[in-house]
């Protein structure tokens, strides 16, 4: 694998529960808790609900940041997840999430950023 300063996973989550990802409070427990579980060290997050429904959000990470935006609607949410140095494992967070949001299908992406 290439040396890089950064990963970045592109995560799609289908068939997530709706009644978690439409819950502002969920989502922001579940996604600094996926930051946790992975080694991250969470410095803060923010999080908006939409009306009727989603909610979009960040936790940053001394590492980087975890965003996310649900559409409940669509039983769906998309979540960045992308984190510098080797401290930490974003897969990690990843497979936190598609279990905490109860998904039925889930793919992801890795993109090296920062290779030198």
């Amino acid at each position: 694998m290439k040396k890089a300063l950064g990963k970045h996973i592109l995560a799609e989550y289908k068939g997530c529960d709706e009644s978690i990802i439409n819950d502002i409070k969920s989502v922001e427990k579940v996604m600094i808790e996926a930051a946790k579980a992975a080694g991250a060290t969470v410095i803060d997050s923010s999080f908006h609900r939409f009306e009727p429904h989603g909610v979009s959000g960040v936790v940053i990470i001394s590492e980087s940041h975890l965003a996310i935006h649900t559409w409940p609607e669509h039983s769906y949410a998309s979540v960045d997840i992308f984190t510098c140095g080797e401290c930490m494992d974003p897969k990690i967070s990843y497979e936190f999430l598609k279990s905490a949001f109860k998904t039925k299908d889930a793919t992801s992406k890795t993109i090296l950023r920062g290779i030198l």
